[in-house]
């Protein structure tokens, strides 16, 4: 089988374990049904996710001249604590950013590497768990906007962190953590103005399943521009990486607007 087609961010359906999808223009893999075959994988070319055209790809997926004008790679995005769309102020596009800002989100904390603190829309659970590779996550708070989501993340990564060591997580050294005890030890911290959204009575903590069947002693990063041609026997998907049988791990996402072919023998 060959498949040939623009990198975007995995698909993933909630499931035990986790179901992989890349969305190709012509088709939509299943990569789950790939597991323990050998993947060729070809970089052909460059595609901005945005213009569609052959020109290097910067950051998520967009060359450079789409990344700064886009609404959606304003600063805002990575910074929830700067969205000023509830104050009806544009950053790029307010039209886009009310729509964005102006939704529940949750402030979570999650267990992929270690404990951390995150913020993403409501209707992004769990799928945004499942792109970290975390096994385990717990809502926190529930607020009407992202800046007050992003007000509470900047208040608690001063007692728990806001990363993820990738590394840590696709070797599986992790432990298992107590989220409702943490949970409760950190409320304390949540600004004044957020403590009304507050999910004290959500004490259920998320498990995910990811498909894997052997995890890397140590990771070797695969990336295309300088390794254009790869092959390897795919044991297992977390997160957005692939992971193979010598314990190269390939990451999706830090692909995207990458044109490639998939060979699967």
């Amino acid at each position: 089988m060959q498949y040939q087609g623009v990198l975007k961010k995995m698909k993933s359906a909630f499931e035990s374990p986790i179901q992989y999808y890349l969305d190709f223009d012509a088709n939509f893999v299943n990569l789950n049904q790939l597991l323990e075959k050998t993947i060729t994988l070809k970089f052909i070319k460059y595609q901005c996710l945005n213009c569609g055209e052959d020109k290097k790809i910067f950051r998520q997926g967009y060359c450079y001249d789409c990344f700064y004008k886009m609404p959606q790679t304003g600063d805002w995005v990575m910074n929830p604590e700067l969205s000023t769309a509830h104050l009806d102020r544009e950053d790029r596009d307010i039209a886009y950013e009310k729509e964005v800002q102006l939704k529940p989100h949750i402030v979570y904390l999650a267990n992929s590497s270690d404990l951390k603190v995150g913020v993403t829309r409501k209707s992004q659970i769990p799928t945004r768990w499942i792109d970290q590779g975390a096994h385990e996550a717990i809502s926190m708070v529930e607020t009407p906007n992202r800046y007050l989501a992003g007000i509470a993340e900047v208040a608690l990564k001063n007692h728990v962190s806001d990363k993820t060591n990738w590394r840590k997580m696709l070797t599986n050294n992790i432990v298992d953590v107590n989220l409702v005890a943490e949970k409760e030890r950190l409320s304390v911290f949540i600004p004044e103005e957020v403590k009304p959204y507050f999910l004290a009575n959500n004490l259920k903590e998320i498990n995910i399943e990811f498909p894997v069947s052997q995890y890397p002693a140590k990771v070797k990063s695969l990336n295309l521009d300088n390794t254009p041609n790869f092959s390897g026997l795919l044991k297992g998907i977390k997160g957005q990486y692939l992971i193979f049988e010598d314990g190269t791990v390939f990451n999706v996402r830090g692909a995207e607007g990458y044109v490639v072919s998939l060979l699967i023998t």
